[in-house]
C-alpha cells in the first residue's frame, strides 16, 4: 500500500515538470514523422496478465512487436528522432499513465512483450510473474538492455527478495544517474 501511494505520489507531483515535456516529445514525433506519436504495445503484467502500456513511438509504423535486440538492424527502423528519444529514455515519459492505472509501478521488473515466451516462463518459474512490473528496476541498473535473460531474471529474484522502500528509492536514484550516462541504452 506505501509504495502504491508512493507511485501515485510521485507522479502526481512530477506532472508540471513531465506535462510540457512530453508535450515538446509529442510535437517533436509528430513533426519528424506524422502520428502516431505513442505506441501501444501488449504487455505481461502481474499475474502474467495482459495490458496495453503506452510509449513514445521511436520507429516505424511497420517494425514488428519484437524487443529490439531481435530486429535484423535497429537503427534501419528508427524514426529521426528516435535514437535521441530511446537514450534518454524520453520514450518511457507515457508509462506514468500505467503508474496511475495501476498496471505499473515505479519500480519493478520491466513489463515482458506478449511474444517474449522465454522470458515470461523463465519469470514465471521463479515467482516474479508475482510483482507489479516498473518503469524501472535492479536489472533495469544493473545492464538494461546488455543483460541475458538468466542474468536478467536473477537480478529481479535478487529484488524479490530485497524489496523494501530504501531499495525501491535507490534504484529510482540509479536509475536517473544511469539515464544521464546513458548507460547499457541499445538504440
Amino acid at each position: 500500500m506505501v509504495k502504491r501511494l508512493f507511485d501515485i505520489a510521485v507522479v502526481v507531483a512530477s506532472l508540471p515538470l513531465v506535462a510540457p515535456l512530453a508535450a515538446g516529445v509529442a510535437l517533436a514525433i509528430w513533426m519528424s514523422d506524422g502520428r502516431p506519436v505513442l505506441y501501444w504495445s501488449e504487455r505481461v503484467g502481474r499475474g502474467n496478465r495482459l495490458f496495453r502500456m503506452p510509449k513514445f513511438r521511436t520507429m516505424r509504423r511497420d517494425t514488428p512487436p519484437v524487443a529490439t535486440h531481435l530486429l535484423r538492424d535497429p537503427d534501419a527502423v528508427l524514426i529521426p528522432i528516435g535514437r535521441l528519444l530511446r537514450t534518454t529514455s524520453l520514450d518511457e515519459i507515457p508509462q506514468l499513465w500505467s503508474v496511475l492505472r495501476g498496471d505499473m509501478s515505479l519500480v519493478g521488473p520491466r513489463p515482458a512483450l506478449f511474444n517474449q515466451g522465454d522470458l515470461i516462463a523463465l519469470r514465471t518459474q521463479h515467482g516474479i510473474d508475482r510483482l507489479v512490473p516498473g518503469v524501472t528496476g535492479w536489472a533495469q541498473v544493473n545492464g538494461r538492455d546488455e543483460l541475458s535473460i538468466p542474468r536478467k531474471v536473477d537480478l529481479e529474484r535478487e529484488y524479490m527478495e530485497r524489496k523494501t522502500f530504501a531499495f525501491d528509492v535507490r534504484i529510482i536514484f540509479l536509475t536517473l544517474a544511469s539515464v544521464v550516462g546513458k548507460k547499457g541504452v541499445h538504440h
